[in-house]
């Protein structure tokens, strides 16, 4: 008797063949950044026909997407595991800074540029709705909890802070990459949404 829910043979080799396509765009885009990437050097480190990319991704940026999808989920597990002992804001939008930027020790600077200018391509893939976005949605349930402990301007909408305060990151370690003063200018980022927010 067959297991419920069990997947298929072929629904495992092809979830095998796009971990191994996902696996060498990631190292491809490493090398050469998005818009370089070749996909034939792609294939080939995959071991697969050309054809088969594009049964997986339909376009570079959708590899990109899924990449960041995964990030995503990894980093709102970790910020929601560090928030679990008691913290204040300030501790936790740091922490949110600390976990983004760590990306670029993860994937090299050249994807973490791509990573982050993901964000406002013109070229993005459409996006789903916000709470779809993990990091967004564990940013704005710290801010709604420190709303509810009174520290947040009770009219402040978590979801809008926490989606301007990331974008506003993102665009920040995009335009200041590799500047002297980015550490400064995250500090003074920091410093004014949290003023920005917060209950007088």
């Amino acid at each position: 008797m067959a297991l419920v829910g069990r997947p298929s043979l072929r629904q495992t080799r092809r979830l095998q063949t796009r971990e191994r396509l996902l696996g060498a765009a990631i190292a491809e885009f490493k090398r050469s950044g998005l818009a370089a990437a070749d996909v034939g050097a792609i294939v080939s480190a995959a071991g697969v026909a050309h054809g088969t990319f594009f049964f997986h991704f339909r376009t570079k940026e959708h590899v990109l997407l899924e990449l960041e999808r995964r990030e995503e989920e990894r980093i709102a597990k970790q910020l929601t595991r560090f928030a679990r002992s008691p913290r204040d804001l300030e501790s936790i939008l740091h922490e949110s800074v600390r976990l983004v930027m760590g990306l670029e020790r993860r994937l090299g600077a050249l994807l973490f540029k791509d990573f982050l200018a993901l964000h406002f391509s013109q070229t993005r893939p459409p996006a789903e709705a916000v709470d779809h976005h993990p990091v967004v949605v564990a940013v704005a349930q710290e801010i709604e909890h420190a709303r509810t402990l009174g520290t947040v301007d009770p009219d402040a909408d978590p979801m809008n802070c926490a989606v301007f305060f990331l974008l506003g990151l993102y665009a920040l370690l995009t335009t200041t990459h590799e500047w002297p003063g980015q550490a400064a200018m995250l500090d003074e980022y920091l410093a004014r949404t949290l003023r920005s927010i917060c209950a007088e």
